[in-house]
């Protein structure tokens, strides 16, 4: 039964849905832009945690398809508000919940992420025996996911591609938590202010400045989401593109932010670029250039084969591996060029 004492509360541009409990442990922030049906099923993986001991705040981005149905369905399984507020970009949105959150910790997840049951209870189990500040956890392709987004999933995660720190163990000490799945105590929040950025590697600046303030940030091995991928090769690209782009910003305004590795992806965009032309001029140099690329993709092809156990997603992380290079290095080189 819905609390009766529970109210809806009319705001211009808000609408929100607002009971007076008691304060929770954490409080979920979830932006969403034009995906009611992935929203519900985010929601739908709340309902079934462990630990129970959160809420839910909304952020409807000046959403055009808007996902009041979706929220109404839930507002009796969840402690949940709804906002709608004009679209200003995911970075001032996650801070608009931050304003309107009550809980001790502020988690962040992408609406397109589907959390397993016992997310919760391992971060507060993490939490209670190796205290953070701030944190991450990886994501993982679901086995309902389409075959594309499984491949796209292997190769954002993969050592063998761009993806080999957003999780791995043994980047721990070094690692910087993604706005898909990441968390930060309260203070932290009072602390930095939030998002800078409002897209584009806000998650990342957002990082380096809770590491220059001296917050102890690391990495929840197993506190995974599963974490969808665009549907189609052409958004894959435009999504690295911004990833890319995204980097180069932070190194502007955190110098030093940089390092060597993240021009890898722009010197294999530039080198696929000019290996037509290498097989012409020199058809042995050429010749082991190609050698390489196909040691490389038939190692991709065995490792995803072994982590998705799907043949089909296997043969499509190599397409995805190279647009995945190809975007990110494009980016990177478009932004770092401009004044």
């Amino acid at each position: 039964m819905k609390d009766t004492h529970c109210k809806v509360i009319q705001k211009p541009d808000i609408n929100t849905y607002l009971c007076p409990m008691s304060a929770p442990k954490y409080s979920v922030i979830v932006p969403v832009y034009n995906r009611p049906e992935e929203l519900a099923e985010l929601l739908e993986s709340l309902t079934v945690q462990t630990y129970r001991d959160f809420e839910v705040l909304i952020i409807e981005d000046g959403s055009t398809r808007r996902s009041e149905s979706v929220y109404e369905r839930y507002v009796t399984r969840l402690r949940i508000q709804y906002f709608f507020k004009p679209n200003t970009g995911p970075g001032p949105s996650r801070n608009f919940g931050f304003e309107h959150a009550v809980g001790e910790y502020f988690v962040v997840f992408d609406s397109d992420c589907i959390l397993p049951p016992e997310y919760f209870q391992v971060v507060n189990n993490y939490l209670d025996s190796n205290p953070l500040d701030a944190w991450g956890g990886p994501d993982r392709g679901h086995p309902s996911f389409t075959s594309l987004q499984q491949a796209m999933g292997y190769t954002m995660s993969s050592v063998l591609t761009t993806g080999g720190i957003r999780g791995g163990k043994n980047q721990a000490t070094k690692f910087q938590p993604r706005s898909f799945n990441m968390g930060m105590s309260r203070k932290v929040w009072e602390a930095t202010g939030g998002f800078k950025f409002e897209r584009l590697a806000e998650d990342i600046e957002l990082s380096v400045r809770m590491k220059k303030a001296g917050f102890k940030v690391g990495l929840i091995p197993e506190a995974y989401v599963y974490h969808k991928r665009r549907t189609s090769l052409a958004a894959f690209f435009r999504q690295t593109a911004g990833f890319g782009r995204g980097r180069a910003r932070v190194g502007k305004v955190h110098p030093g932010e940089i390092k060597p590795v993240h021009w890898l992806p722009t010197l294999v965009l530039l080198d696929i670029v000019i290996m037509p032309l290498v097989v012409v001029l020199s058809p042995t140099l050429g010749l082991i250039g190609y050698g390489f690329y196909f040691l490389y993709g038939f190692l991709l092809f065995v490792d995803c084969l072994m982590v998705t156990g799907s043949v089909t997603a296997a043969i499509l992380s190599i397409p995805s591996a190279i647009v995945q290079f190809c975007g990110y290095g494009w980016g990177f080189l478009q932004e770092t060029l401009k004044k």
